[in-house]
C-alpha cells in the first residue's frame, strides 16, 4: 500500500506542510498522490500528460528542479512517479464509477507551497505540533497542502461509498502561486468533455463552517519579469562612461505607478521585487525587478500590460540601456454557472457541519484555475470555484498562516455530495 494511502486527511494534511515544494518543485507531493490513486484503480496522467509543457510559465532552472527532484527521492518519493513526470509536476487522476454514461466531473486542487519562511514561534500550531516547513525559505501560506489532502479525500469518499454514476477526474494543479500552472494544464484535452468543473479554496478569512457557492469575478493578472543591462563603470573615476541600469529601473517604477487607470473598470499595478547586486561605488550594469498588473476584465489587464511594457521601453531608452522581459505569470477572470452554485449552496445546506451558505461572493484578488473554468465553459460545461471556510486566524501568505483542519471534512462532504447531486 502507499505511503499516502494509509494516512487520514489530517496526517496526509500536515505531511505536506512539513514537506512544502513551491511552483514546478511538487514532486514529492504530486508522486505521493499518485501512488495513492493508483493503488485506487485511478488511470493516472502525470508529466507531459497533466500539462502542456512548453505553455508553463515562471519555470525554475535545471539545476533548482534538479535538486528538487533528489530532495524529492530522499524524503520518500516513489521512483516510478518520478521517473513518469520526466521534469514535469502535476497530475490528472480519472475513474469511472457506476454507470459510465453519467457525466464527467472535473475538480481542480493545487500543490504548491510559496517561497516564504514560516515562523518557528511555539504559538504557531504547525512549529508547537511538529509539523512546520522542514525546507529553508518554502512554507504552505496559502492552504494548498489542504486543497490537496481534499482532493485525495473526494477519490476515498467516491471510491469507498459510491453514489455516483459517470467519470471523476481530478486535476492536482502545480504552480498556482504566481499564476504559472493553470493555462498549461487547461491546453491539454482532460477537460474537453468535462460537463461539471468545480474548484476551491480553504479559508480567505471566512470561519470554519461557511460554505460560498462561487467565489468569482477575481482580477485579471500578469506577472513581469525584467532585466535591464547597461554598462559599469567607476562612480569616481568615469561616471560618463557608465550606462545606469539601476537608474533605468528606478525611472520604470516612478512611470509604473503613474499609468493612468481606466474609466470600464478597476486596474492594479505593482512593482514587488527590485534588485542590482551592485557595490555603491560602480555604475550598475544590471538591475532585475518584478511587475504585476492587474484588471477587473481580460481586456482591462492588456491595457495594463500594454502600458508597462511601454514604460519599460522608454525607461531603457531614456538611460540608453538594454532591456529584456519575460512572463512569469497570467490568469484570467471569470463568473460561475447559476447551476453549479445552487446546487452546491443547496448540499451545504443540508450538511450539519455547515452553518452558513454564501451563494457567491467575489474573491478579490486573482486566480489561475480561471484558465481551466473558462475552458470548461467555453466548451459548453458549468462550472464554479468553491469556498470553504477554515478560520485563518493570520492572513494568506503571512509567516504563521493555519487552517483549521476540520474544514477538510467538510470540503471533501460539499464537492464530492454535490458530483453526486450533479
Amino acid at each position: 500500500m502507499a505511503y499516502a494511502s494509509s494516512l487520514s486527511l489530517r496526517e496526509l494534511r500536515r505531511d505536506i506542510h512539513a514537506h512544502p515544494e513551491s511552483g514546478w518543485k511538487e514532486f514529492r507531493t504530486t508522486a505521493l498522490i499518485a501512488a495513492a490513486l493508483d493503488d485506487r484503480g485511478f488511470t493516472l496522467h502525470l508529466g507531459d500528460d497533466a500539462v502542456v509543457r512548453e505553455e508553463r510559465l515562471g519555470v525554475p532552472s535545471d539545476d533548482v528542479v534538479e535538486a528538487a527532484i533528489d530532495r524529492a527521492r530522499e524524503e520518500g518519493a516513489p521512483e516510478a512517479y518520478l521517473d513518469q513526470m520526466d521534469g514535469v509536476t502535476g497530475l490528472v487522476a480519472e475513474k469511472t464509477f457506476g454507470d459510465e454514461s453519467g457525466p464527467t466531473v472535473g475538480v481542480r486542487v493545487d500543490m504548491d507551497a510559496l517561497e516564504r519562511s514560516e515562523s518557528t514561534d511555539e504559538a504557531h500550531r504547525p512549529a508547537e505540533m511538529g509539523f512546520g516547513s522542514t525546507h529553508p525559505s518554502e512554507m504552505h501560506a496559502c492552504g494548498h497542502d489542504g486543497h490537496t489532502a481534499i482532493g485525495l479525500g473526494i477519490a476515498r469518499e467516491l471510491d469507498d461509498s459510491g453514489g455516483f454514476d459517470g467519470t471523476l477526474k481530478l486535476f492536482f494543479q502545480p504552480a498556482e502561486e504566481g499564476g504559472r500552472g493553470g493555462k498549461p494544464m487547461s491546453g491539454t484535452t482532460h477537460l474537453d468533455d468535462i460537463e461539471y468543473f468545480m474548484a476551491l479554496h480553504l479559508g480567505l478569512g471566512n470561519p470554519t463552517g461557511t460554505v460560498i457557492g462561487a467565489y468569482e469575478n477575481p482580477l485579471s493578472n500578469a506577472k513581469l519579469d525584467v532585466t535591464f543591462e547597461g554598462e559599469p563603470s567607476h562612480a569616481g573615476n568615469a561616471p560618463n562612461e557608465g550606462r545606469n541600469a539601476l537608474q533605468a529601473a528606478a525611472t520604470a517604477i516612478q512611470n509604473l505607478y503613474a499609468i493612468p487607470r481606466h474609466a470600464d473598470g478597476a486596474t492594479r499595478i505593482n512593482v514587488g521585487k527590485v534588485e542590482s547586486a551592485n557595490p555603491q561605488n560602480i555604475v550598475a550594469e544590471e538591475a532585475r525587478m518584478r511587475v504585476e498588473v492587474r484588471g477587473s476584465s481580460a481586456e482591462l489587464n492588456e491595457y495594463m500590460l500594454e502600458k508597462a511594457r511601454r514604460v519599460l521601453t522608454h525607461a531603457a531608452g531614456m538611460h540608453d540601456v538594454s532591456f529584456e522581459t519575460s512572463l512569469y505569470g497570467k490568469t484570467t477572470t471569470f463568473s460561475a454557472d447559476d447551476e453549479m452554485v445552487d446546487t452546491v449552496a443547496d448540499v451545504a445546506t443540508s450538511l450539519d457541519t455547515v452553518s452558513e451558505v454564501v451563494p457567491r461572493m467575489d474573491i478579490g484578488g486573482s486566480e489561475d484555475a480561471s484558465y481551466l473554468i473558462q475552458q470548461v465553459q467555453e466548451n459548453g460545461g458549468n462550472a464554479t470555484y468553491v469556498g470553504i471556510g477554515a478560520s485563518n486566524e493570520f492572513g494568506h501568505h503571512t509567516a504563521r498562516f493555519d487552517i483549521d483542519e476540520d474544514a477538510l471534512a467538510i470540503g471533501v462532504d460539499v464537492v464530492s455530495q454535490t458530483i453526486r447531486a450533479l
